[in-house]
């Protein structure tokens, strides 16, 4: 895929592929592209996914670690 896509432009685009596969807005000569097309957009959900849940959790590990240290300012 060429273009960087966002979370949100990715899933909005598997949201418009998977309507149009349930409501038959797609031939059959179309539905193989489709299908490998949402293939390749649900692996770049997956992956922003994965990424932002790794992100998160080490801003909350770096904020228990900040928790736990002793203040220094204090006397």
């Amino acid at each position: 895929m060429n273009k960087q896509y966002t979370y949100t432009d990715a899933f909005e685009e598997l949201q418009t592929i998977v309507s149009e596969i349930e409501h038959g807005e797609i031939s059959i000569d179309e539905l193989s592209t489709k299908v490998k097309r949402a293939t390749l957009l649900i692996s770049v959900c997956k992956a922003k996914l994965t990424a932002t849940e790794e992100e998160v959790n080490n801003i909350l590990a770096n904020l228990e670690k900040e928790a736990q240290q002793p203040d220094e300012d204090t006397d």
